[in-house]
């Protein structure tokens, strides 16, 4: 089995079936990293291929210094904005319930996922960063590449969205407000 790095280079000449290989490991995880980000299932399937079709678009534009999934986390945030709409999942409310039994089984366990929780008590930024510190565990400088702030900006929002949900789960104040 090929590592990363060789799949990448793989990819970058030409190869489809390596590229393709890239994409199986990473797809699940883009998945559910856009659905906190995107008004509907659809939306998010429709960020999550955009973003594939750019990253095998661009793949000789990624600079092997830096993680891949950090450069693959950049073009979803990215793909995501572009699609997000005004009223995306205002206070944690999800669209198309009925219909997707995916986002049911999600609002059925409100009480007891976290994720869900943190998506209505932090901003957009700050949920991002404790995504891809807590969910997919990237690192501090990885993190700040892929959302394009700073390592400090990064460090910060992050003991801030801890703080956030701290008292927004224990009944205290609302610290995103603040520090939104």
């Amino acid at each position: 089995m090929r590592t990363e790095t060789q799949l990448v280079e793989a990819a970058q000449a030409g190869s489809t079936e390596a590229f393709a290989d890239l994409v199986r490991s990473y797809r699940d995880r883009l998945l559910r990293f856009l659905l906190t980000r995107c008004a509907t299932y659809a939306d998010a399937e429709d960020a999550l291929q955009d973003t594939l079709i750019n990253a095998y678009r661009y793949i000789n534009s990624y600079d092997a210094r830096w993680r891949f999934s950090t450069w693959l986390y950049r073009i979803a945030i990215n793909n995501a904005a572009k699609i997000r709409s005004p009223d995306v999942m205002e206070l944690g409310e999800l669209r198309d319930e009925e219909s997707d039994p995916l986002l049911q089984c999600i609002s059925d366990s409100d009480t007891e996922n976290l994720w869900l929780s943190a998506r209505r008590i932090l901003n957009d930024d700050v949920f991002a960063a404790m995504w891809l510190r807590y969910a997919e565990d990237m690192s501090v400088n990885d993190i700040s590449r892929a959302l394009d702030r700073s390592a400090s900006w990064t460090k910060v929002n992050l003991l801030r969205g801890r703080r956030a949900l701290d008292a927004g789960m224990n009944g205290g104040r609302n610290e995103s407000e603040a520090y939104g």
